[in-house]
């Protein structure tokens, strides 16, 4: 697996997973289950199989777990690979239909092995592996036919995308105690607008919404967001059209679409799988 550049080193994808297991509880968890059903339109998952591609905290892994799916997690990063078994044995101790293991999506060998879920789902991965089209290629053959995927790409902006990987570039360069500040002041004017825009409206309050509810958003946290967002290196993008026709040539059909529109962030794709 590509991890970047000697001078761009990889994010520390699974240590900022582990801050935020900090601020998990039930409330978040339930949140994240909720949009897992909203997305891909169902009630539950039980008698289906469910893959977490690149599980990051494992929060997903077990809101498809309490959703009755049987569920297999994996991350190339070690830290990530050790949130989801923390989490594992703090709801689902000794559950054999959750099962958990260190392994990368660019290795050949190792997704040869997998076998074929109904359920494949990597939400906010695949571009950050470095080599985004082959992560969404191997992807492809672990969903079963009829089976579902459903991807989360970031959004390709043209000139912001290219000035945003400078952006994570720069922050995966600065020593380690400068990064937390950095993130402080790239987010500033951000929130300084958003602040602006609201107070405007006569309504601060929608703006302390924005951290104080962000919960509600699949269960994360804001803070935590904005160090993935502003550190999250390697980094690649694309537009809704490319994603939508690399998975049509592939016998994918797609039943479920949130774009960002021209926003930074990501959109959102679920996809069935010919028979």
């Amino acid at each position: 697996m590509n991890n970047g550049t000697t001078t761009n080193r990889r994010f520390a994808f699974g240590a900022n997973w582990q801050n935020f297991l900090s601020v998990l509880n039930e409330e978040r968890i339930a949140e994240a289950t909720r949009s897992l059903q909203a997305m891909m339109e169902l009630e539950h998952l039980a008698g289906k199989s469910f893959i977490d591609v690149g599980c990051g905290s494992g929060l997903f892994s077990l809101a498809a777990r309490r959703l009755g799916g049987r569920v297999h997690s994996f991350d190339y990063d070690a830290d990530s690979v050790s949130c989801a078994q923390d989490l594992k044995n703090n709801h689902f101790p000794d559950d054999e239909d959750w099962t958990i293991e260190h392994g990368s999506v660019l290795d050949k060998s190792f997704i040869k092995e997998l076998r074929a879920f109904d359920v494949v789902y990597s939400w906010g991965v695949l571009h950050h592996t470095g080599d985004m089209w082959n992560a969404i290629e191997s992807v492809c053959g672990l969903v079963k036919p009829g089976g579902v995927l459903f991807l989360s790409i970031y959004n390709d902006q043209g000139r912001w995308s290219v000035r945003w990987r400078q952006v994570k570039r720069w922050y995966n360069a600065l020593p380690r105690l400068a990064r937390t500040p950095y993130v402080a002041l790239v987010a500033l004017p951000f929130e300084l607008r958003a602040l602006i825009a609201f107070s405007v409206r006569l309504r601060p309050d929608l703006y302390l919404r924005r951290w104080t509810h962000y919960k509600e958003s699949r269960g994360m946290s804001r803070w935590h967001d904005w160090v993935d967002w502003v550190g999250g290196y390697p980094y690649e993008v694309a537009r809704p059209e490319d994603v939508i026709h690399f998975l049509y040539a592939r016998h994918f059909v797609l039943t479920r679409l949130k774009t960002v529109g021209g926003n930074l962030g990501c959109n959102e794709f679920v996809f069935r799988k010919a028979d």
